[in-house]
């Protein structure tokens, strides 16, 4: 199995939108209100908003490719594009997502990997994300992986607010090649 690497840049717009949706709705359609998940949908991948974001130093998106097929994606922010904690020794993973018809093949664990490599050569201290508390499966796939749980913060879908955890993973520790 032969994974890529590619950092999005605006030529991916079509296609990070496309995927965006596609795996977000796969992943928590059934678990929200419809109209406050449409309500979400629209303005979280808003075209517009995701020029935006590929165009902010701070944000970047990778597509992780098996093969030559697209499987899935991850975005990190750093500095003041962080949703939460803004420090300048902590980088965000916001999104890490593999299409339906790739998981289970360890990809999500290839990408993590790959996301906390990025994190620790920009010579970031830890990487962090929020994970919905009623995502069980992720959030014994991050402590699996060594995260551990520091808090918690709101996340709206639509008008519906729900409860983030907040897990971060040491990155000084990393043996990179």
């Amino acid at each position: 199995m032969v994974l890529q690497l590619k950092k999005c840049g605006m030529d991916c717009l079509d296609e990070l939108l496309q995927i965006s949706k596609k795996t977000f709705v796969d992943a928590f359609e059934k678990d929200n209100d419809p109209e406050d998940f449409n309500a979400y949908i629209t303005t979280a991948f808003d075209r517009k908003k995701l020029e935006e974001e590929l165009m902010d130093p701070d944000i970047e998106f990778y597509f992780v490719y098996l093969e030559d097929t697209l499987a899935g994606y991850f975005k990190l922010n750093e500095n003041h594009s962080q949703t939460d904690i803004k420090r300048p020794e902590s980088i965000e993973l916001e999104r890490i997502y593999v299409l339906q018809s790739f998981q289970g093949n360890r990809i999500g664990e290839w990408m993590l990997w790959e996301a906390q490599k990025i994190g620790a050569k920009k010579g970031k201290e830890y990487l962090w994300l929020g994970v919905w508390e009623k995502n069980v499966q992720a959030i014994k796939f991050y402590l699996k992986h060594g995260f551990i749980k520091f808090g918690t913060h709101p996340y709206y879908i639509g008008k519906d607010e729900q409860t983030d955890w907040l897990m971060r993973v040491n990155l000084s520790n990393l043996d990179l090649p």
